[in-house]
């Protein structure tokens, strides 16, 4: 039977509409990550969100994958990463890689603070989704309208900060001495501390940055030894919390309050020191087993899988993050980002912390379990004043153990 060319190209338009074989032709859902495989922020990742990411990745493939009905099946999902080395520069250039050359389907973010600041205009430019996980601003809040597609879901020295203050007023808390890494992290947390804390009637005595190389802030311990202030406060990252940790312990300084930003709520740092040692330090946080039935479960789950306690200041964040986009994914029924974005941004999520939304395109801090804990016994506790609380404050903090003997 022959046609007419005019009846062949009405066919097979026909049979394009009723069956777009282009929108059935994807296998898989690529997401791509520029983050620190190696250098000082490696420590943050690895004890963080990466573990969460592998699980959750897991998860979603077991059961086959996120369903897009643009597609009409679900797409398991496949990781491409790249290592930053830690470095901002580093990152910048590899996120484009991601973007331009790998054209991933979406991105996962940066660890740190610094990093996300750095990452947030490259991926609006580009119309890609990105969350906030491993790190957060105050800054970025300013530049809300201008980063649509920036989602910040760890809660910072915003949210943490008065709560702080809160808890050292209640304590008695009159006299504080801080030090604070020398980038945005750092002068964030001390900025807003230093204003919650005269706000509530204490006085600073003195702050000081330190460099990200430091080696030996023992100076530093012994300027506040000597001032005799109730409280101390170090606003930086592993490497500095630990080697300050350390140190007061050689030094035998022990103020009243033993406040580190970022560090205090991983395994890792309860391990180096042992429940005796981290016994009434106060860290950012926080949420724990005694958080809610969910968290339960997602802890009882993870140390299954890992044979270790999860982060306990971003464990179930990090998770809440990750069920938010497959969930925003599966209600637009397509991986068109703008359509993702506005879902994520008018929507309620059921998460491991409950109904969880944005408040525009930043994180409803409603939604934190915890924003500040304190090791007792083991337990990394919130001891935000009101419900959220799983354990009174130790105040004052007892003193260090002895040293084991030689």
């Amino acid at each position: 039977m022959k046609y007419s060319r005019f009846v062949v190209f009405v066919m097979l338009f026909a049979s394009l509409v009723v069956f777009p074989l282009a929108a059935h032709s994807k296998d898989k859902i690529v997401i791509g990550m520029s983050t620190s495989l190696s250098g000082p922020l490696a420590i943050i990742r690895s004890a963080g969100f990466q573990p969460i990411y592998e699980m959750w990745v897991d998860e979603v493939n077991k059961a086959g994958g996120i369903s897009v009905k643009e597609y009409g099946k679900k797409l398991p999902i496949e990781l491409k990463i790249h290592d930053d080395k830690s470095d901002v520069g580093t990152m910048t250039r590899l996120l484009e890689k991601l973007i331009l050359e790998d054209k991933v389907d979406f991105l996962f973010a940066p660890c740190g603070t610094a990093m996300l600041f750095a990452a947030a205009p490259i991926t609006n430019k580009y119309g890609y989704i990105l969350i906030g996980q491993e790190g957060g601003s105050r800054s970025l809040q300013k530049f809300k309208a201008d980063f649509p597609y920036f989602f910040s879901v760890l809660n910072t020295d915003v949210q943490q900060m008065p709560v702080l203050a809160k808890i050292f007023a209640e304590n008695g808390v009159k006299t504080v001495a801080m030090t604070f890494i020398g980038d945005l992290h750092g002068t964030e947390y001390s900025g807003t501390a230093a204003a919650e804390f005269a706000a509530k009637g204490m006085n600073v005595v003195w702050s000081k940055s330190h460099p990200p190389d430091i080696k030996d802030l023992s100076p530093i311990l012994k300027a506040a030894q000597a001032a005799n202030v109730d409280a101390f406060c170090c606003f930086s990252y592993p490497d500095q919390t630990i080697l300050i940790t350390a140190q007061s312990m050689e030094i035998g300084y022990n103020p009243k309050a033993f406040f580190l930003s970022v560090g205090p709520y991983a395994p890792f740092f309860r391990d180096i020191f042992k429940p005796a040692g981290v016994e009434g330090i106060m860290g950012c946080g926080a949420w724990n087993e005694k958080s809610s039935r969910a968290a339960k479960e997602f802890s009882d789950k993870y140390k299954a899988r890992f044979k270790q306690d999860p982060n306990y200041w971003g464990g179930t964040i990090f998770y809440a993050s990750l069920q938010i986009l497959q969930q925003a994914i599966e209600k637009a029924g397509t991986l068109n980002q703008k359509k993702i974005k506005d879902i994520m941004t008018t929507q309620k999520f059921n998460t491991v912390l409950g109904p969880t939304w944005f408040d525009g395109t930043f994180y409803a801090s409603s939604c934190y379990p915890g924003q500040i804990g304190q090791w007792q016994k083991g337990v990394f506790e919130v001891i935000d004043p009101g419900e959220r609380r799983t354990a009174a404050p130790i105040f004052p903090k007892l003193a260090w153990p002895a040293p084991p003997k030689k």
